[in-house]
């Protein structure tokens, strides 16, 4: 739980108009001047007082709605876009906070403004939110600041998200067909298990006589099942419940990440994928000013793979040796040989950003032929594989059925 105090007031708008609302700030001095940068004259100030009891504002750990890749896209286009027009920082903040359509990315706005109104730097105020704003925003964000062109760097920031939305909806357009056959043949089978084996069973038993090999082994599946989905439900509970606690660290990506790229059918789309990202990136922090060493390092947090992040610590130890990137690059077996020979070309002609934004654009294109191939090759595997698991337990519980003469006799 957690209180929520601030000032009520009541002022005017520019046109007159009487508005009322409630404030987060130190003192009253922080509340006229908040209410100044929104446009509102301050009639009266009063403190609110503190939710107590049932009127508090209850949070549950890990049902809270986080901000989305998407939210970001939006803010940063907007940021970037009034901050263009001339509008104050504070002023910016306050609107986008009116604005967007998440409570949860309302309220950090909220704090963000506190912070930057009592002194604190813009990349500061969102680095103190590194949990909904990623490390890339934010250091490109620092970058903007420091050099003085933030309204460029924001643009690039909702350019890279939105080049990542189309990214991420591109896949899951891909995998929604297969996991929705899946889930329906796991249905299909645990419902004939148990439900139509039994009756099978029992119809089996009053004959007499010795079942096939087939059918023996679906009824001795269907006992089972009495056991194994009780089983299976714990387990699904106990890895909802790990997984998300787990799944970002060391010792858990430095096992499953690297399975991740060196699947069968996937593995070379996920490489690509990691390889689009890096590209882009880069790209984007190298054109915001962002110190190289720094910029790597940023990338491979951002990769989402923790083979393309060793990868590039290893490539960010060299450089700060006075190495160029692509020399180390070559020899990470990670990155295709097309990749470190273009970034080589752009360090030797002084274009590295071109050159990665190129790579960054095939490797996307790449990755949405990949996705499309994908699709069309798993509907038929996908529908071949229901057809034999179904058509198979339907020809084990109808073998015994042609003996049934035999018995009878």
């Amino acid at each position: 739980m957690k209180t929520a105090p601030g000032f009520a007031y009541t002022g005017r708008t520019s046109a007159g108009k009487l508005v009322k609302g409630q404030v987060d700030a130190l003192s009253e001095a922080a509340v006229v001047s908040k209410l100044r940068d929104m446009g509102v004259s301050p009639v009266s100030i009063t403190e609110a007082a503190r939710r107590t009891g049932l009127q508090r504002e209850i949070t549950i750990p890990g049902l809270s709605k986080r901000v989305t890749l998407k939210d970001l896209m939006i803010m940063s286009r907007q940021m970037a876009t009034m901050i263009g027009c001339g509008l104050s920082l504070l002023r910016t903040l306050s609107i986008l906070a009116e604005q967007t359509e998440s409570k949860t990315l309302t309220k950090i706005l909220e704090k963000v403004r506190d912070d930057v109104q009592t002194g604190t730097s813009t990349s500061d105020a969102f680095a103190k939110h590194a949990d909904s704003f990623p490390p890339l925003m934010i250091n490109m964000i620092r970058a903007g600041e420091t050099g003085g062109f933030l309204e460029g760097a924001l643009v690039s920031v909702a350019n890279n998200f939105e080049k990542e939305v189309k990214l991420r909806g591109t896949i899951k357009s891909a995998m929604t067909y297969p996991v929705i056959v899946l889930i329906i043949a796991l249905l299909a089978v645990a419902a004939m298990l148990i439900f139509i084996v039994p009756v099978f069973q029992k119809m089996f038993e009053s004959m007499g006589g010795q079942l096939p090999l087939p059918t023996m082994l679906l009824v001795y599946l269907s006992q089972s099942m009495v056991f194994v989905l009780p089983l299976l439900g714990v387990f699904a509970v106990v890895f909802s419940i790990w997984w998300p606690r787990n799944k970002n660290t060391d010792r858990v990506r430095r096992k499953v990440d690297p399975v991740k790229l060196n699947l069968p059918v996937f593995g070379p789309l996920l490489k690509k994928i990691a390889v689009a990202r890096f590209s882009r990136n880069l790209s984007d922090m190298i054109g915001a000013g962002v110190p190289i060493l720094q910029a790597l390092d940023v990338v491979g947090q951002t990769s989402g793979n923790w083979v393309i992040e060793n990868a590039l610590r290893r490539v960010g130890e060299s450089v700060r040796q006075g190495r160029s990137i692509a020399a180390p690059l070559a020899q990470e077996p990670a990155f295709p040989a097309m990749v470190t020979q273009m970034i080589s070309v752009g360090e030797n002609a002084g274009s590295l950003e071109m050159m990665l934004d190129k790579i960054a654009d095939f490797y996307d294109e790449e990755v949405e032929a990949a996705t499309g191939q994908l699709t069309s090759m798993i509907e038929p595997i996908m529908v071949a594989f229901l057809g034999v698991i179904i058509g198979g337990m339907i020809v084990a519980l109808y073998l015994p059925i042609f003996n049934i003469a035999t018995l009878i006799e």
